[in-house]
C-alpha cells in the first residue's frame, strides 16, 4: 500500500509530468490538497469533473499545457463557472439549424403564390371555354387589316408606357412607397419562378421600371442646391448612377432574347466547298505554344486541297519559317511592321486566295470540326460574312487562377461568350473578336481590309461590315481552346487596350452616328462601348460614402427612410432581373470585382482616348507567364491599397459620428457606413487577384475523362481513363494496380470515331493507379494526337458542367469571406521584420485573450 506521506511528492511529480512549471505544480498540488480537505473529491460528481476538466476548462487546451500562466487561468475560470451555463450544443449547429429552418419557411412561403398560379394554369389549360374564347379573339383579331392590328399594337404599347410612366413618377408617402415596392418585389419573386422568355421578360419590364422610379426620384428630390460643394459632389454620383442605369437598359435590350443558333449541314457534294485559308498571326510568341495551333490546323476536317495554312510571322523569326518548311504549312512576313495585327492580315490577304477566312491567334487551338460546325451558314446566305465562336480558355486566368475558382464559377469571359454574343446575333450585331472565327473573303475586301485606324481592329472590322449591308452570325459552341493571360498586369494590360479601342471607336466611327445600321444594331455596338467606360463611374462608386463621412458633404439629400425605401427596390430589382438572365455566366458580386480591378486603368485610358482617339499603340498580349513564388503584385495593387485606406478612415469617422455627431444624422451615417463596408470587401477580393498564385507548368495540362487504353512492350494490354493532358505528355488511370516500371516504354491507344490510335510514350511518373507519361511523338503522330485529344469536336463542349450548383445565400458569404480574408492575408506578404511584428503581436493578444473565462463547452454525446 502506498505511503500517504509520499502522496504531496507524487501529486507535484504527476504535474511536472505534465507540463507544468515548478511553481505551477507547487501551487496545483497546494490547491489539491485543500481541495481534499474541502470538498469530497471520492464522490462520483466530483471524479466526473476531474475527468472532464477540459470541458470546464477550454482555454488550457488553447492556451498550451506548458504555457506560463495556466494557474491564473485556473484561477480566474472557477468562479466563473458559478455564473456562466454550459452550452446545450454547439453554438454553429445552432445557427446552422436556425437558417436551415428559416430558409425552408422562405422557400415555402415564396412557393405558395407560385403553386396558386400552377394550378390556375392546369385549370385554365383544361377549361374548354377559354380555349373557345382564346380562338374566337385569335381568330377576330387576324381576321382584321395589317392597318388595324398595328394601331393596336401600338395603341398597347402605348397603354403600357403611360402606366409605367405613372409609376414612375407618382409621388407616395413613405408608408405607400414601403408597400409598393414590397409589392413589386413580391411580383417579381412570384414570377422568377415561371420558366419561359416571356417571364424573363417581365422581370426584366418591373426591374426597368423600379429603378426609373428610383432614378426619377434621385433627379427630382434629392439634390441640395442651396450648397455648391454639395451639389456638385451630388451631381457627380447621379452621372455616375445615370450611366449604370443606361448600361443596364441597354444590357436588358442586347440580352432580353438569345438567338441561340444552331449550326447548318454542308452540302453532301464536296466540290462545292469552299476553299478555306488559315490564317495564323505571331509576333513574339515562342514556338512551343504556337506549334499546338498549327498542328491543330493540319487535322482540321476538311478536303485537303481547299485547305492551306498560313503563319503570319510579324517577328521575322527564321525558326518559325524553318519550322513551317519543315512541316508543310505557308509561310509569310512583310517588309514593312505596320498596323500591328491588322496590317499582319491585310498583307496576308494580298498573298492568298481562299473564298473564307479562318483566323486564330497563335494561343488557340482549333477543334477538328471547326469549319464544319460554321461554314454552313456562309454557304446558305451569301451576305453572311462572318461567322464567330466562343473564345474559350483551358487555363485559369488571373481571377481565376488567384480566387481558386477556375472550373467552379463562370469566368469575366462567360458573360460575353456566353450570353451577350448570342443577344447581338438576335439583332445581326455580332462582333469579330480577332480569333475562331470565319470571314468571307469578299466581305473583308469590299471594306478595304481589316479596319487599322484604332487598336481593337476586331470590333471595328465587323462594325464597317455591318455598315455595308453584310450579316453576321453566333455560334455558341466551343470550336478552339486558348492560353489564358498569364498575370493580373497582362490581363489588365489587354483590356487597356480593349478600352482605348472601342472609345476610339466610340470618338472616329460612332455607331449611333453615320448610316448603314438598325437601330438595335447601333445599341448593342454603343453598350460594348460604354461597358469600356466603368472605370470612372466605379471609382464614384467606390468613394462617394467618404464625402459625407469625412467632409460632410450631403451627396444625397434625404433622409434615411427615403434612401432606404427608394434604394433598397432598385437593387433588389436589379439583383434578381441580373439574376434571371446571368446566373449561368456570371456569379454574384464577381462583376463588381472585375469593374474594380480594372476601374483605375481603364478610368485613365478611356479618358485620354476621348480627348485623342489617335493616341496610344498595340499590345500584344503575354501569356503562358510563369509565376516562380507566391507573390503580391504591388505596383498593380497600388490604387486598391489607396482606396482601401481612404474607406477605413471613413470607417473611423462613422465611429465617430455615430458616437459624438448630431442625433438625427446617425441613421445617415449607419446607411454611409455599410456602404463603406462594402466597399472594403469589394476592394479586398481586389487585393486578393493581385495575389499571385504559383504558377510553374509551362504546358497547362487539361482535365479530361476520355477511355483509353495502354499496351506494355510485352503485349500487355490495360483498360484505362485518360485523365489530363497536354503538348507533350498524359496522365491515366488503371482500373487496378498494375506493374508498370518508370522508364517503361508503353503505346497509349485512344480512339477518335470508332478508328483507334496508337502513340508511343514513356513512363515517368507511376503513384498507385495513375501513371504520368511522356509523349515521343513525330509530326503526323503530334497532329493525329491533338485530333484525338485538343481537337475533338466534343472537347470544350460539356467543359462547364463540373460547376457545383451555388445558392444566393452561399455566394454571399463567400464573398464576404474572399473580401474580408483577404487583409490578413497580407501578412504573408510583407517584409520579414514587419512579418515577425505581425505574427508576435497576434501571439500576444491571442494569449491575454487566453485568459478571459469561458463557458464550458457542451457535453459530450457518450
Amino acid at each position: 500500500m502506498a505511503d500517504p506521506r509520499r502522496w504531496p511528492c507524487r501529486r507535484n511529480q504527476a504535474f511536472r509530468l505534465a507540463g507544468h512549471g515548478r511553481l505551477a505544480a507547487c501551487c496545483l498540488t497546494v490547491v489539491t490538497a485543500m481541495a481534499w480537505l474541502l470538498f469530497p473529491l471520492e464522490s462520483d460528481a466530483w471524479k466526473s469533473f476531474v475527468k472532464d476538466y477540459r470541458r470546464w476548462y477550454p482555454q488550457l487546451d488553447q492556451a498550451g499545457s506548458s504555457r506560463p500562466g495556466r494557474l491564473l487561468r485556473i484561477l480566474l475560470q472557477t468562479p466563473a463557472l458559478l455564473l456562466l451555463q454550459p452550452r446545450s450544443r454547439h453554438p454553429g449547429q445552432m445557427l446552422r439549424k436556425q437558417l436551415r429552418r428559416g430558409r425552408h419557411r422562405l422557400r415555402l412561403l415564396a412557393s405558395l403564390p407560385t403553386q396558386w398560379i400552377r394550378r390556375w394554369r392546369r385549370r385554365i389549360a383544361h377549361s374548354q371555354r377559354y380555349h373557345d374564347a382564346r380562338g374566337y379573339l385569335t381568330k377576330r383579331y387576324h381576321a382584321l387589316p395589317a392597318k388595324i392590328q398595328q394601331r393596336l399594337a401600338w395603341l398597347a404599347l402605348a397603354a403600357a408606357a403611360g402606366l409605367a410612366a405613372i409609376c414612375i413618377s407618382q409621388p407616395l408617402s413613405y408608408p405607400a412607397q414601403a408597400v409598393f415596392a414590397l409589392t413589386l418585389l413580391l411580383t417579381a419573386q412570384v414570377i422568377y419562378r415561371i420558366p419561359g422568355r416571356f417571364a424573363g421578360l417581365l422581370i426584366a419590364v418591373l426591374s426597368i421600371v423600379v429603378s426609373s422610379r428610383y432614378l426619377w426620384w434621385r433627379y427630382t428630390s434629392t439634390l441640395h442646391w442651396n450648397r455648391s460643394l454639395d451639389l456638385m459632389f451630388g451631381i457627380g454620383l447621379l452621372l455616375a448612377e445615370t450611366y449604370s442605369f443606361v448600361v443596364l437598359l441597354m444590357g436588358h435590350v442586347q440580352a432580353i432574347w438569345p438567338l441561340q443558333r444552331k449550326p447548318v449541314s454542308l452540302p453532301d457534294s464536296l466540290e462545292s466547298w469552299p476553299s478555306v485559308d488559315v490564317l495564323i498571326p505571331t509576333y513574339n510568341e515562342d514556338l512551343d505554344m504556337v506549334r499546338n495551333t498549327i498542328f491543330a490546323a493540319q487535322g482540321i476536317d476538311w478536303p485537303a486541297d481547299k485547305l492551306k495554312i498560313w503563319v503570319l510571322d510579324d517577328g521575322d523569326r527564321d525558326t518559325y519559317r524553318d519550322f513551317c518548311a519543315e512541316i508543310g504549312v505557308g509561310y509569310l512576313r512583310r517588309a514593312e511592321h505596320k498596323h500591328a495585327k491588322a496590317g499582319n492580315l491585310n498583307h496576308a490577304l494580298t498573298q492568298t486566295d481562299g473564298e473564307l477566312l479562318a483566323i486564330f491567334d497563335a494561343d488557340h487551338v482549333p477543334c477538328r470540326s471547326f469549319l464544319q460546325m460554321t461554314v454552313g451558314w456562309l454557304l446558305r446566305d451569301p451576305k453572311m460574312a462572318l461567322v464567330q465562336t466562343p473564345h474559350h480558355f483551358f487555363s485559369a486566368d488571373p481571377f481565376e487562377r488567384n480566387l481558386d475558382e477556375f472550373r467552379s464559377s463562370p469566368n469575366e469571359g462567360d458573360l460575353f461568350y456566353g450570353l451577350l454574343q448570342d443577344g447581338n446575333d438576335t439583332w445581326d450585331a455580332t462582333f469579330f473578336c480577332g480569333s475562331c472565327a470565319v470571314i468571307r473573303r469578299s466581305a473583308i475586301m469590299s471594306i478595304g481590309g481589316f479596319a487599322t485606324e484604332t487598336v481593337t481592329e476586331d470590333a471595328h472590322t465587323s462594325l464597317r461590315m455591318h455598315r455595308h449591308g453584310w450579316r453576321s452570325a453566333y455560334l455558341r459552341l466551343p470550336q478552339a481552346a486558348g492560353i489564358a493571360t498569364g498575370s493580373l498586369a497582362a490581363h489588365i494590360n489587354q483590356r487597356i487596350r480593349w478600352a482605348r479601342g472601342m472609345t476610339q471607336i466610340f470618338r472616329l466611327d460612332n455607331p449611333m452616328l453615320g448610316q448603314g445600321l438598325s437601330l438595335f444594331q447601333r445599341l448593342c455596338y454603343l453598350n460594348a462601348m460604354m461597358h469600356f467606360l466603368a472605370g470612372l463611374p466605379r471609382l464614384v462608386f467606390l468613394t462617394a460614402p467618404l464625402a459625407f463621412l469625412i467632409f460632410h458633404i450631403e451627396i444625397i439629400y434625404a433622409p434615411a427612410v427615403a434612401i432606404t425605401l427608394f434604394v433598397l427596390p432598385h437593387m433588389a430589382h436589379s439583383a434578381i432581373a441580373n439574376a434571371r438572365q446571368k446566373s449561368r455566366v456570371r456569379a454574384p458580386f464577381r462583376g463588381e470585382i472585375y469593374e474594380t480591378v480594372l476601374s483605375w486603368y481603364t478610368a485613365r485610358a478611356t479618358t485620354s482616348a476621348l480627348i485623342n482617339p489617335y493616341r496610344g499603340n498595340f499590345n500584344v498580349t503575354a501569356k503562358n507567364e510563369l509565376q516562380q513564388r507566391n507573390w503580391i503584385d504591388w505596383r498593380i495593387a497600388a490604387p486598391y491599397f489607396l482606396l482601401a485606406g481612404l474607406n477605413l478612415c471613413g470607417i473611423g469617422f462613422a465611429v465617430w459620428r455615430i458616437r459624438f455627431g448630431p442625433q438625427n444624422e446617425i441613421h445617415t451615417t449607419w446607411l454611409a457606413a455599410a456602404w463603406t463596408v462594402y466597399n472594403l470587401i469589394v476592394l479586398g477580393a481586389s487585393i486578393r487577384v493581385a495575389m499571385e498564385i504559383r504558377q510553374q507548368r509551362q504546358r497547362h495540362r487539361i482535365a479530361t475523362n476520355q477511355p483509353a487504353a495502354i499496351q506494355f512492350e510485352d503485349g500487355r494490354i490495360y483498360a484505362c481513363e485518360l485523365r489530363d493532358y497536354a503538348g507533350g505528355g498524359v496522365g491515366i488511370r488503371l482500373e487496378g494496380m498494375v506493374d508498370a516500371p518508370v522508364g517503361s516504354r508503353v503505346q497509349i491507344i485512344l480512339d477518335r470515331a470508332g478508328d483507334p490510335s496508337s502513340f508511343p510514350a514513356m513512363i515517368r511518373r507511376h503513384a498507385g493507379q495513375y501513371l504520368g507519361m511522356e509523349m515521343q511523338l513525330s509530326h503526323v503522330q503530334m497532329v493525329e494526337f491533338i485530333r484525338c485529344t485538343f481537337g475533338r469536336a466534343d472537347a470544350w463542349i460539356n467543359w462547364h458542367d463540373s460547376r457545383p450548383k451555388r445558392h444566393f445565400i452561399g455566394e454571399v458569404f463567400d464573398f464576404v469571406l474572399m473580401g474580408l480574408g483577404a487583409y490578413p492575408r497580407l501578412l504573408c506578404y510583407l517584409p520579414a521584420p514587419v512579418r515577425r511584428l505581425g505574427r508576435h503581436s497576434v501571439h500576444l493578444v491571442r494569449w491575454l485573450l487566453s485568459f478571459m473565462p469561458r463557458r464550458p463547452l457542451a457535453a459530450s454525446p457518450t
